[in-house]
């Protein structure tokens, strides 16, 4: 169903909004490095599935992070595959260090910057040394809030900072692509005032800054409503309450609310489908050999992450990892 949002913007400003030439170019890219194999099956099945995948959101499956990041769609998908894998570590009542984190993320993307893992960790551990363990939930919702809003941040950063040591906020240096490489950032100072900076001032130069951003930021409103109801804030206490919000996090759609955040009823109806077929099936070993077979460790078979042909075969693979990884899911108190 077409959105009405399409009909009420001009073509171009359309399509620069949902970033659509993106997606051109990448499905083009990848259509000429896999041609040979592409011709088999047709170029408009080739399309058909790309952008199959980047609706259902498997696209970003194994990308390099420079096409993970480049839209905000890509990065919603990014966050909700990354939930699904790994829900059972909520689950489990799991606590992991930011390092232990990051290998998971790199599963999904390999090339993930480390940098984007230890500013989430610090959003949760602040004061504390960054090998300290966090659960599951802490993490993904801080990491939500770094990640989309990366380049927010930045800018939010500096402003912090100028009203910390004086400055005029309005000199900042507003970042104005997403889609850029991606910039480290250092943490404000949180030595000067223990108190922070003045909430209401601090809101006043956020507002600007959502205004004029062409990036994505959190609702206004809901920036002020986190903002009003403190007379000083620091800025990893003011991220921390971004994390914590309700309402921002169902803005931004990507996650689901903290209480159903190990509940995922398709996938769990999908493993139950698969435990049912596998409980039919019976395998029969050579004489003798059984003993061996039973003593050898288990083994993954490696993701060849070919620019183009996971998305062939993407849905199986999709069906059979994150089955894997729901066999004990239940609601994380």
């Amino acid at each position: 169903m077409l959105s009405p949002e399409r009909l009420s913007l001009p073509g171009p400003e359309y399509l620069a909004q949902r970033h659509v030439l993106t997606y051109m170019e990448d499905a083009v890219s990848q259509l000429l490095e896999n041609r040979e194999d592409i011709s088999q099956y047709g170029i408009a099945r080739f399309f058909t599935e790309y952008f199959n995948s980047v609706r259902q959101g498997t696209h970003i499956l194994f990308r390099e992070f420079s096409f993970i990041q480049a839209t905000p769609h890509n990065r919603a998908s990014f966050l909700r595959t990354f939930w699904r894998c790994f829900r059972a570590v909520g689950k489990n009542g799991d606590l992991l260090t930011a390092k232990e984190y990051h290998c998971l993320l790199q599963l999904l993307c390999p090339d993930f910057p480390v940098e984007l893992t230890q500013k989430a960790a610090r959003i949760v551990l602040m004061d504390d040394a960054m090998d300290c363990l966090m659960s599951f939930s802490d993490f993904l919702f801080a990491f939500q809030i770094q990640f989309y809003y990366s380049e927010f941040l930045e800018s939010v950063a500096a402003i912090y900072q100028d009203l910390l040591t004086g400055k005029n906020p309005n000199t900042v240096i507003v970042p104005t692509s997403s889609s850029g490489q991606h910039r480290s950032r250092q943490a404000p100072s949180e030595c000067s005032p223990l108190d922070g900076v003045e909430a209401s001032l601090f809101y006043h130069c956020l507002e600007s800054l959502c205004d004029r951003s062409k990036y994505s930021c959190p609702p206004s409103a809901l920036v002020k409503e986190v903002l009003s109801s403190v007379q000083r804030l620091t800025f990893y206490g003011f991220l921390m309450a971004l994390a914590k919000h309700h309402g921002i996090n169902r803005a931004l759609g990507a996650l689901p609310d903290k209480g159903d955040l190990l509940l995922d009823p398709p996938m769990d109806k999908e493993l139950e489908n698969l435990l049912s077929q596998v409980s039919g099936l019976s395998i029969s070993t050579p004489a003798g050999s059984s003993g061996d077979i039973a003593n050898l460790p288990t083994r993954t078979s490696p993701r060849i992450s070919s620019p183009w042909k996971p998305l062939h075969h993407r849905q199986k693979v999709d069906t059979e990892s994150d089955g894997s990884t729901d066999e004990t899911e239940s609601s994380e108190n």
